[in-house]
């Protein structure tokens, strides 16, 4: 039995809202953080995110190194650099760490996506902006 017209209108209009929804979530910007401990190293008790300190050098002052921090963060369009860093602060929190040293910084191709039939197939790379950071506790 065919589908009425209601039915079908329906249908499409749930279609055309699936497809705005997808449009819509694939135009934000995306930070993903990844916390993992050392091995054989003091595992601290959590401390606040706000306390911990961004660094771009290893500091001269006596520490300890706990772990690290990987974050992925898209770059069309790209996060503030505000919600990174408050990413890195919060994972390196986890850690009890007092400080977290950015060691590398990149924008790079982490991926291509194919569109187009597969005898006319046009090949984009994907770029992404990957992050890693020592986490570290100061030594009393």
């Amino acid at each position: 039995m065919p589908a009425s017209w209601s039915t079908r209108f329906k249908l499409s209009l749930l279609a055309g809202g699936l497809t705005a929804t997808l449009l819509v979530l694939s135009g934000c910007a995306t930070v993903d953080a990844h916390s993992t401990a050392y091995v054989g190293v003091e595992h601290p008790a959590p401390t606040m995110p706000s306390e911990v300190v961004v660094l771009r050098s290893e500091p001269l002052r006596p520490h300890i190194r706990l772990g690290e921090v990987l974050i992925d963060a898209s770059v069309d369009p790209a996060p503030p650099i505000a919600e990174v860093e408050q990413k890195l602060r919060e994972e390196s929190a986890k850690l009890g760490g007092d400080a977290v040293v950015v060691v590398y910084d990149r924008i790079g191709t982490v991926g291509a996506r194919a569109n187009g039939p597969l005898w006319a197939r046009d090949v984009q790379a994907m770029e992404g902006r990957k992050l890693k950071g020592i986490v570290i506790k100061y030594r009393s």
